[in-house]
Parts: C-alpha cells; sequence; structure tokens
C-alpha cells in the first residue's frame, strides 16, 4: 500500500468518552511501567515494552478502519513504551528532567513541523492515509514521552509532589476546552494542548496512589493501580466497541443514535 492511500478513518471521534481512556491509558502507562521496572530486570521490563508496542502498532497499522479495541491497545502500549523511554533518559543517561522535557518538546515540535509541511493539517479527523497515520502515531509516542519529563519535573525538580502537580494538570487540562469555548481556540491547537496534558495528568495521579507513603503517595502499590486502570480501561473499551459511539462517519458526525448529527471535532 502506498503511503498516499486513503483509508476509511482509523481514529476514534473526539468526545467524553475519548478523553476518559486518554487518562486511564496515560495512569496505566505509568502505574505498569514503573511495576515492571521495579519488579523485574530493566532491561527486560524495556524489552517487553518495546515487543508491545511493536505489535500493538503492527496491528493497528494493518486494519482498515477505527477498530477500539485495537486502537486503544496502540494508545496503551504507547503509553508503558513511553514512560519507560522517557525514565531511561533520566535514569540511565543521567540527563535532567528540564533538559529532557525540552528535547522531548523539541522532537514533538518537529514531527509537527514535518507532518504540517507535509500534509498541511495537524488534524486527528484528517487521519485517512498512511502517511498521516503514521505521522499521529509518531507525535503520539512524543506527547507521552514528553509528558512523562514534564510530570517528573513538575513532582521531582519542583517539589510539588504527585497529588499536588495531579491538581495542577487537572487545571491546566481544562485551560484549552475553555479557551475554544470563550476565546475561540483553534479546534486543532486545543486538541493537541490538552492530548499532551493528558499524560503528565494520568500519571501524577497514578504515582500518588501507587507509590509508597515516604514518596508524597498513598501506597495501594503499583502493581495493583495497574491491574485496576487496565479493568477500567477494558470494560469502556469494551462498551466503546458494543455501542460504537466513538465511531464517526465520512461526513464527520457520529454513529451513535442519539448523537446523530453532532459534529465531531475535527
Amino acid at each position: 500500500m502506498l503511503l498516499g492511500d486513503r483509508l476509511i478513518r482509523k481514529v476514534p471521534a473526539i468526545a467524553l468518552l475519548f478523553w476518559v481512556v486518554k487518562v486511564l491509558t496515560t495512569a496505566q502507562g505509568e502505574a505498569l511501567s514503573d511495576y515492571l521496572v521495579h519488579t523485574i530486570d530493566p532491561y527486560i521490563a524495556v524489552g517487553l515494552g518495546a515487543l508491545g508496542i511493536t505489535v500493538a502498532l503492527v496491528i493497528q497499522l494493518s486494519v482498515r478502519r477505527y477498530i477500539a479495541w485495537v486502537y486503544w491497545f496502540a494508545v496503551t502500549m504507547v503509553a508503558v513504551f513511553g514512560t519507560m523511554a522517557a525514565d531511561a533518559v533520566h535514569i540511565e543517561l543521567k540527563i535532567p528532567y528540564a533538559i529532557s522535557a525540552g528535547m522531548c518538546a523539541t522532537g514533538l515540535a518537529v514531527i509537527f513541523g514535518l507532518w504540517y509541511r507535509v500534509e498541511r493539517t495537524l488534524s486527528i479527523h484528517s487521519v485517512n492515509t498512511r502517511r498521516r497515520e503514521l505521522f499521529y502515531w509518531a507525535a503520539v509516542l512524543a506527547t507521552f514521552a514528553m509528558g512523562t519529563a514534564v510530570g517528573d519535573l513538575t513532582a521531582y525538580t519542583f517539589h510539588l509532589g504527585f497529588f499536588r502537580a495531579g491538581l495542577l494538570f487537572t487545571v491546566a487540562f481544562a485551560i484549552p476546552f475553555v479557551a475554544r469555548r470563550l476565546l475561540g481556540l483553534g479546534e486543532v491547537v486545543a486538541f493537541w494542548f490538552a492530548y499532551i496534558l493528558t499524560r503528565p495528568l494520568g500519571a501524577s495521579y497514578a504515582d500518588w496512589l501507587g507509590v509508597p507513603r515516604n514518596l508524597g503517595g498513598l501506597d495501594y502499590g503499583r502493581g495493583t493501580v495497574a491491574v485496576v486502570l487496565t479493568l477500567a480501561i477494558i470494560v469502556v473499551v469494551a462498551y466503546l466497541a458494543v455501542t460504537k459511539m466513538d465511531v464517526e462517519r465520512e461526513d464527520g458526525l457520529l454513529t451513535e443514535p442519539g448523537l446523530t448529527g453532532q459534529p465531531a471535532v475535527r
């Protein structure tokens, strides 16, 4: 298949449950990544993460339409591996969070720049060719790595702790929605602004729930948090798969009865 070949849209409609699952995946990725690297050999853990993201993206790229479990499996594995990659930069290479956050932000800006130069759009709902899909997943991976670094920078370097960092990112996450409604912020800018912030938002609360009390957490255990979040993702994605309420028609409308006629975010 050529890079420019058209596909049926392979991304979900942007509605409330999209953001719910997105935050759940970021939190799960943080908890599962930390659990694995602290429980088994870190190199084996990273290898498993790399295998997982490879399998998930191969499946996602092989289908020709949006399938809820395929798409969200890919996002979840990006969350796990993206967390591992960002942590490895800090732990193994001893690069400070501020520098790694800047490096990730630069990488994301380069991806966005190339994507827009080639395709003249950064809209998630224009992801209907193989080339655009590759740009999209490169951007998604970069947002996870950047969000991980920013979250750790806030919690550790700025000494806010996980809970206060979570509150900070909750407020920040609301900004693009408010700015779009009140100030007319563009849809594409609002989407990617919010998308980037879901990573440190979910990860901050996952760390707060999972880490020991001496590190500022509630000490429920990273493994326990990872399992609970995985089950929550499975339940919501199963609901989406059955109802198909996040499937968007080619004319940009949602297909779920009762929502038909409501334009999706472009």
